[in-house]
């Protein structure tokens, strides 16, 4: 029964990472083990006056995959508050990016 159980947990689960899941939707997620450490970017020149540059991140696929940053417009008022990792006693969770006004 038990078995039978976890091959259903995992093929749910499996079939949800296939999905391509946005970023958001690793809220709730918890790992044992964190993130590797951060990648060098490079920062390419601002596209537009106020834009402001979202660094990269790691991000759980089934497997560790590195999302890259990118420029995203500004918010008049607003300061943008980078995703990350955050480790609790369940496990590493994500926290992802957002405005803060």
């Amino acid at each position: 029964m038990m078995k039978r159980l976890f091959l259903v947990f995992a093929l749910i689960t499996g079939t949800a990472g296939l999905l391509g899941a946005p970023a958001s939707a690793q809220v709730g997620v918890y790992l044992r083990v964190g993130p590797p450490a951060a990648r060098y970017e490079y920062v390419p020149p601002r596209p537009h006056p106020g834009w402001i540059w979202v660094r990269g991140y790691w991000a759980w696929r089934g497997r560790w995959v590195w999302i890259g940053g990118y420029w995203q417009a500004g918010r008049p008022g607003c300061f943008w508050v980078p995703g990350h990792w955050r480790n609790s006693w369940r496990g590493w969770y994500w926290i992802p990016g957002h405005w803060r006004c």
